[in-house]
């Protein structure tokens, strides 16, 4: 009688144990959106109420130039992003032409490149003395620059070309994603009306397209906010130069910070923008959306133009650098390979290795919270918790530094108060701030993915695992975690690949005498001393190459090809 009673209460015990398991990860998802949230509010904060303000200076000085400068960069690299990204995405999806194939996944190999190395490829290659302009001075006997005209490489048109080269593969993934899930028959349809190919992408495949299009380029447009190694070298003033020249050359982290907020604004200008291009847009798959892909056939020429097409961007976007950096690292590997290489590559395995792995951790946590608590409050902190990956990386270590450093000057002050002794920067000054602001920064990726595939898995394993007695955690640990391997390891090299090549988080945020590859190679490269910088620059471009890779196949097996 007894163990009846004692096996009734346990029964009666689990649903309520279930639920305050639950409340656990709730509760977890919400204090770490709020920590990921916390560099933003830093940033705003210390903008409204700086020490020394002097945003009515930058307002009469510097803040118009770098406005304009940065919208002109941005408007240029949209421009070269759409095309390219828009005409390649078209051609490999729905045009039969010779190396299509090899082209669906090389037109993403320039994603693998920073565009801060391949503005160095290029300076080196077409400076006044580089090999180009000296080629050309023997070939025509030109002695100075005087007696010709030469574009100036080191110039906003410079740098808006060096951007657009590496980032249109955003425009061209998702632009491509769109045109697979299309259905065959209302190009049959539109070609049966007397629309030739093009009039059939124009009036027919981009409408549709458009709101995939639109994420890309939004993407393109925050990437280009973040760079700052192309614009530095090159010497335009944008926002994220004026954040970075008020800060460590004025020393004036509330005028920074108030940069920063304007680099936000523009971020939510963006984010606002893309949401209302697609708010009346409501799109369904198609029956046939599956079938095969009947590929236009075309003429000879037209066929020559479409390989054109394809292999210009590869060519200028990564065979060009990568030919240039794999000789020059050969050439002085003896000098490259030292002791600071082999330091610096060990930092930012570390580094990558530690924050793809808190932000697995912490994606699976906040995306199997949501599908613990599939409520509106819990969309809205998967929003919050994505913020970082819409701020340049400028403005993310202006919000980490700020409550770290706040942290450490308050652990300080208790130390010295109470031991007599200084703590140091325990925080701020270490690598944590680095991993912190990794961490924020890409958090969306894995959180993201996570989510997508969760969905994906249908609530009666759950259901079943929560009747076999098990809570919450195993049934994470012990059903999705291993249906989710292939998602997980494919956000972690893409998380791994970022973090090896984020520069300006890492430049401001690194400890003293701390240096990572993608350090390593802006420091050489300033110096004008590329050959030195080849070797971490073509191991960076080589780390990009695999999730390239990875992602071109799952999205070549979303169609089957006729």
């Amino acid at each position: 009688m007894t163990e009846a009673i004692t096996a009734d209460q346990t029964g009666a015990d689990q649903p309520l144990l279930a639920k305050r398991t639950s409340k656990r990860w709730l509760i977890t998802a919400a204090l770490t959106t709020a920590i990921v949230v916390l560099p933003v509010l830093s940033v705003i904060i210390l903008a409204l109420f700086p020490e020394e303000n002097i945003w009515p200076h930058l307002l009469d000085t510097t803040l118009p130039r770098y406005l304009t400068t940065t919208l002109k960069l941005m408007v240029g690299v949209a421009l070269i992003t759409l095309t390219i990204g828009l005409a390649t995405a078209w051609a490999v999806t729905m045009c039969e032409f010779p190396g299509r194939r090899f082209f669906e996944w090389a037109m993403l190999l320039p994603f693998a490149v920073p565009a801060y190395v391949i503005a160095y490829v290029y300076t080196s290659l077409l400076d006044y003395a580089g090999p180009v302009q000296t080629t050309l001075r023997e070939w025509f006997g030109w002695r100075n620059a005087t007696d010709y005209w030469f574009p100036e490489i080191r110039s906003l048109e410079g740098a808006t070309l060096m951007i657009g080269l590496v980032l249109y593969p955003y425009v061209y993934l998702l632009a491509r994603a769109a045109f697979l899930e299309q259905s065959p028959s209302l190009f049959a349809v539109s070609r049966s009306l007397g629309h030739s190919a093009l009039s059939t992408f124009f009036r027919v495949v981009l409408p549709i397209a458009r709101p995939a299009v639109a994420v890309g380029l939004s993407l393109v447009l925050m990437e280009t906010l973040n760079d700052f190694g192309t614009v530095d070298f090159f010497a335009v003033q944008t926002l994220t130069a004026g954040l970075f020249d008020t800060w460590m050359n004025l020393g004036n982290l509330g005028g920074a910070a108030q940069i920063a907020t304007t680099m936000l604004t523009f971020v939510v200008i963006l984010v606002t923008l893309e949401r209302y291009s697609r708010r009346k847009q409501q799109q369904f798959a198609a029956r046939d959306n599956r079938e095969p892909i009947r590929r236009f056939t075309m003429s000879f020429p037209r066929q020559l133009i479409c390989v054109a097409v394809c292999a210009l961007p590869v060519i200028f976007g990564f065979l060009l650098p990568a030919i240039t950096l794999g000789q020059y690292a050969w050439e002085y590997f003896d000098e490259s390979w030292n002791t600071d290489f082999i330091r610096n590559t060990l930092n930012s395995l570390f580094l990558s290795g530690t924050a793809a792995l808190t932000t697995l951790i912490i994606g699976v946590t906040l995306a199997y919270s949501r599908r613990l608590h599939n409520t509106r409050g819990m969309q809205i902190m998967m929003r919050l918790s994505s913020l970082g990956y819409a701020m340049p990386g400028a403005v993310l270590a202006v919000g980490v530094i700020v409550p770290l450093a706040a942290f450490d000057n308050r652990v300080d002050s208790i130390m010295r108060d109470t031991f007599g002794v200084s703590s140091g920067l325990l925080l701020s000054g270490s690598a944590f701030a680095l991993i912190f602001a990794y961490t924020v920064r890409f958090l969306a990726v894995s959180a993201g993915s996570v989510e997508s595939a969760l969905q994906k898995i249908t609530p009666s394993m759950d259901m079943a695992s929560r009747s076999l007695g098990h809570t919450p955690g195993q049934t994470l640990v012990k059903v999705h975690l291993p249906m989710l391997r292939g998602t997980l390891i494919t956000a972690a090299l893409v998380v791994f690949v970022d973090v090896m090549k984020e520069l300006p988080a890492t430049l401001i945020l690194r400890p003293f005498n701390f240096e990572t590859l993608a350090t390593y190679v802006y420091q050489f490269a300033s110096d004008e001393q590329l050959a030195r910088s080849a070797l971490p620059a073509l191991i960076i471009v080589l780390a990009g190459i695999i999730p390239i890779i990875l992602m071109s196949k799952s999205i070549s097996g979303t169609r089957s090809i006729s």
